[in-house]
């Protein structure tokens, strides 16, 4: 651990605040949640409450070193976001703009083969099974008008 404090860190192409601690500031970034967050700071040896921005340069390139590869490290396939890629069959991690960049490029190969999602896409509906009867529902409301009286009733 430094004894210099850094206000501001780069970790894997991403600004993170050097207030925060270890575990917030990783699953900050994109590709990256709590858990896979926490469980490489334990497989790492790097403590858990420790503020960022006291980390060394050391423990930081062992960070993004592991962030490339988790599987290297020891991380179960399952663990990881992109298992069997299609293009390559390899079970990878990606991270901010390669994840981005793989989700749009499969919306866009499902709308190509013409699969049902694929058409849930096109048509902006709800792709994993969700009711579409109450929920999901864009543009005005539709219905009754409001404004205007109405008419009273009249005695006899």
């Amino acid at each position: 651990m430094s004894t210099e404090f850094r206000h501001i860190v780069r970790v894997a192409g991403t600004d993170v605040d050097g207030r925060k601690n270890v575990t917030i500031a990783l699953a900050e970034l994109d590709g990256v949640g709590y858990n896979f967050a926490y469980s490489l700071l334990t497989v790492l040896g790097i403590e858990h409450n420790t503020r960022i921005g006291y980390l060394s340069e050391r423990d930081i390139s062992a960070i993004e070193d592991a962030l490339r590869d988790p599987a290297r490290i020891g991380f179960p396939s399952w663990y990881l976001n992109r298992r069997k890629d299609p293009e390559s069959g390899k079970d990878m991690h990606l991270l901010s703009s390669d994840l981005e960049f793989a989700i749009k490029n499969d919306i866009e190969r499902e709308k190509d083969v013409m699969s049902w999602r694929g058409y849930r896409h096109m048509y902006g509906l709800k792709v994993r099974g969700q009711r579409t009867r109450t929920t999901g529902r864009k543009g005005g409301t539709v219905g009754v008008r409001k404004g205007g009286k109405v008419a009273q009733q009249q005695s006899k």
